[in-house]
């Protein structure tokens, strides 16, 4: 039997920039980033930038769960609309229009995607992302962190909601008992998505 391996919701204080470099690290060759910043080397540089916003975002409106060294992180938004404030939304939005440059127009087209192919209303605990640093991938550490949401979820009687554009994950997360709900593709010749749910209890 796998030893049970620790994850913690994060308090909102705690550092934002190493859990940052660690989905960075996870996300790199992410095909759905992939396909909003085709070159490696300017994604290398501004998902960092990029994941510290979501992270941010996910400390406001939601939950950050974290390994106890930081090599796996997830982030969460509960059910529901996101309530999050005009001026850190704002302040977000101008952030993110930096990173992405040229690349936003491709950025805005999958996350209108993503939403569209979301339930309305949105009644799961959203896995908005889950990464593992790959020094520490193959070592239980993304089962174990994708499991802890599942089972904050399922305290709440709630299931989970999230997309993937890889391919090989869809496996993974089939065996930690999600469903696809639906395979889809982004307009305009973006990458394929699949939307999976973890039911309620």
């Amino acid at each position: 039997m796998a030893t049970k391996r620790p994850i913690h919701v994060l308090a909102r204080s705690a550092p934002v920039a190493p859990l940052a470099r660690t989905m960075a690290d996870a996300f790199q060759d992410d095909p759905g980033l992939s396909y909003v910043v085709p070159e490696a080397k300017r994604r290398r540089a501004m998902l960092p930038r990029f994941f510290a916003v979501m992270i941010a975002q996910s400390f406001r409106g939601g939950e950050v769960l974290a390994s106890p060294g930081g090599e796996a992180v997830s982030l969460y938004y509960p059910p529901g609309p996101v309530k999050d404030g005009a001026l850190a939304l704002l302040r977000d939005n101008l952030r993110l229009a930096t990173q992405f440059g040229r690349a936003l127009p491709r950025g805005l087209r999958v996350a209108a995607a993503m939403h569209a192919h979301h339930p309305d209303p949105q009644p799961y605990d959203y896995l908005r992302y889950v990464g593992v640093s790959k020094a520490a991938q193959g070592k239980g550490w993304g089962g174990a962190i994708v499991r802890a949401g599942i089972e904050r979820a399922a305290r709440q009687g709630r299931g989970v909601l999230l997309e993937t554009a890889t391919r090989s994950n869809v496996a993974i997360y089939t065996r930690l008992g999600f469903e696809i709900a639906e395979e889809w593709r982004v307009p305009g010749g973006g990458p394929e998505f699949w939307t999976m749910i973890h039911p309620a209890p």
